[in-house]
C-alpha cells in the first residue's frame, strides 16, 4: 500500500494513504447491489428459546454475573431470535430483559449488552432522540445514520422512534436543522431513494453533467442540485453517475465536493459518496478514527460495531485491514479491554 511518510525530528511516522479506497470507481462498478448480507452474527440453528431463557436467568440471578453467557448468547442469536427470547423472557419472568441487564452489567459493557438485545431500529431510533435532544444537534450523529441506510432501515427507524417521541422522525428534522443541510436530511430522512436497480446510462451522463454544471463549471455553487441528485437517485444509478462525473470533470465527486462545499452539507455529501461507493470502508475508516490517538471513543465503536454486526461486518472486516494493515479484532484488543472487550471481540468474529 501506498504510504506518506513524515519526518519530524528525526522520527519516520508513517500514515495510510486512503485517497485510492474513494477513487477506486472500478470496484465500486463490480460490488453486487443489493449487497450481500456477511454478519458476524447469524442466526443459531437449532434456537431452543426456552432454554436460552433460562441460562440467562440462572446467568443475572443470584450473587455476581455471568458475563460470559451474556456474551455468548447475544452474540450469537440473530435479532429476531433475541427478540423471540425478550418476549420469553418477560412472559416467565414478569420483568424486561433490558432493564435486567442495565441493573446487572456497567459502563461501555452495558451499553454494549443492551443495545445486543434490542432491536437495531429501535437503537436507531434512541441515537436520533438524544443526538437531537435539548440544546443544540449531534450533526455527525445523523450524517452516519441517514447517509448510510436503506429506505427499509431508515422507515424501521422513523416507526421506532414515532412509538417513543408521538412524532415521525421528519416532523422531529424540521426541527432542528435547517438551511441546504436541513433539506438534505430531511430528503433522506423521507427514505424516498429510488430503489430500482436497474441503471439509465444517458441519465447517468445528464445527472453527472448537471453536477459539473452546479459546481466545477459555475461560479458558486447550486447546491440544491447536488441535494436532489445525491439524495433521490438509486445507489446503482448513482455509481454510474459517479464515473461520468469523473469522465467528464477529470476528478473525483468527492474532490469536487469538497472543494466547492464547506461544513456540515459537505460532510453530509461526502459520505453518500463514500457510502455509495464502499460502505463497509466508510465504516472501517469511522472505527479506526474511534480508536486512533490518545483515547477511545468507545460510544461510537460500540454503535457501529452493534448496528453493523448482522449487515456486513465481514466486509467491514477485510476493509479495515486493507486500509491499515491491522486487524480490527486486534486493534480494539489494543484499546479497551475486559468484559466489554470481550463483547467487541465477539461480535469482531475470528479474524
Amino acid at each position: 500500500m501506498s504510504k506518506v511518510s513524515l519526518y519530524l525530528y528525526n522520527v519516520e511516522f508513517t500514515l495510510p494513504k486512503m485517497a485510492h479506497v474513494w477513487d477506486d470507481l472500478e470496484s465500486m462498478l463490480k460490488a453486487p447491489y443489493p449487497p450481500v448480507e456477511k454478519g458476524t452474527i447469524k442466526a443459531k440453528a437449532n434456537f431452543n428459546v426456552n432454554e436460552d431463557v433460562a441460562t440467562l436467568r440462572k446467568a443475572i440471578q443470584g450473587f455476581g454475573t455471568n458475563e460470559k453467557t451474556l456474551i455468548d448468547i447475544l452474540t450469537h442469536r440473530s435479532s429476531s431470535q433475541k427478540q423471540a427470547i425478550s418476549r420469553a423472557y418477560e412472559e416467565t419472568t414478569k420483568k424486561i430483559l433490558v432493564n435486567d441487564l442495565k441493573s446487572d452489567t456497567g459502563g461501555d459493557f452495558e451499553d454494549a449488552i443492551v443495545r445486543l438485545a434490542t432491536l437495531p431500529a429501535v437503537n436507531d431510533a434512541k441515537d436520533i432522540i438524544k443526538a437531537t435532544k435539548g440544546a443544540g444537534t449531534d450533526k455527525k450523529i445523523l450524517i452516519e445514520m441517514l447517509a448510510s441506510r436503506t429506505n427499509k432501515q431508515i422507515k424501521d427507524l422513523s416507526a421506532a422512534h414515532a412509538d417513543e417521541t408521538k412524532k415521525t422522525l421528519v416532523q422531529n428534522l424540521k426541527h432542528e436543522v435547517s438551511g441546504d443541510f436541513g433539506k438534505a436530511i430531511v430528503m433522506l430522512a423521507e427514505a424516498a431513494r429510488d430503489e430500482s436497480t436497474s441503471v439509465n446510462a444517458s441519465k447517468a451522463k445528464e445527472d453527472a453533467q448537471a453536477l459539473y454544471n452546479a459546481g466545477e463549471k459555475k461560479f458558486g455553487t447550486d447546491e440544491s442540485k447536488f441535494i436532489e441528485i445525491l439524495c433521490k437517485r438509486s445507489i446503482p444509478q448513482l455509481r454510474q453517475t459517479l464515473v461520468e462525473y469523473k469522465n467528464i470533470s477529470g476528478k473525483t465527486l468527492q474532490k469536487s465536493i469538497e472543494k466547492e462545499m464547506s461544513g456540515d452539507l459537505e460532510e453530509l455529501l461526502v459520505t453518500i459518496v463514500k457510502c455509495v461507493i464502499n460502505t463497509p470502508a466508510y465504516f472501517a475508516e469511522k472505527l479506526h478514527k474511534s480508536m486512533k490517538g490518545i483515547g477511545t471513543d468507545e460510544t461510537i465503536l460500540t454503535r457501529i460495531m452493534v448496528c453493523r454486526a448482522e449487515v456486513d461486518m465481514m466486509d467491514i472486516k477485510a476493509e479495515y485491514k486493507k486500509l491499515y494493515q491491522s486487524s480490527l479484532c486486534k486493534d480494539i484488543s489494543s484499546d479497551v479491554g475486559g468484559d466489554y472487550c470481550n463483547c467487541l471481540r465477539m461480535i469482531c468474529g475470528e479474524d
